[in-house]
């Protein structure tokens, strides 16, 4: 190898390399701050929920789970939040109205015919 390719550079030489790209890269900065690309006028989010149950529809009514049962449609005057989805720990849900009713006369699940055990409820 040649002497010149093994030379090493002059410590005052990198430095001031150094000092260059660093203003460069500070005039970079400077430029962006200075130049808005957009700015935010409204922010508006949405967002979709539902139970976490394995059926949508409710056995007994066969309403949607997140609609009211037959009961609360055929009387709208009263509160639509009274309207809750109740889930059995055998993991199967029902509008609460209907197995309220359903387990008047059985104490089993509609679907599975296993004890009834309430896991949650809105009520």
């Amino acid at each position: 190898m040649s002497d010149d390719n093994r030379k090493m550079k002059d410590p005052n030489d990198v430095e001031e390399e150094m000092n260059e790209l660093n203003d460069a890269a500070a005039s970079d900065e400077g430029m962006t701050n200075q130049i808005p690309r957009f700015a935010v006028k409204k922010w508006v989010v949405h967002g979709l929920w539902s139970w976490d149950v394995a059926v949508d529809n409710c056995a007994i009514c066969r309403n949607h789970i997140m609609d009211m049962c037959i009961e609360c449609q055929a009387s709208p005057d009263d509160k639509k939040e009274d309207c809750t989805p109740a889930c059995g720990q055998c993991s199967h849900a029902f509008h609460y109205h209907c197995i309220a009713r359903w387990l008047k006369s059985r104490k089993v699940c509609p679907l599975d015919n296993k004890e009834w055990i309430y896991q949650n409820t809105g009520h």
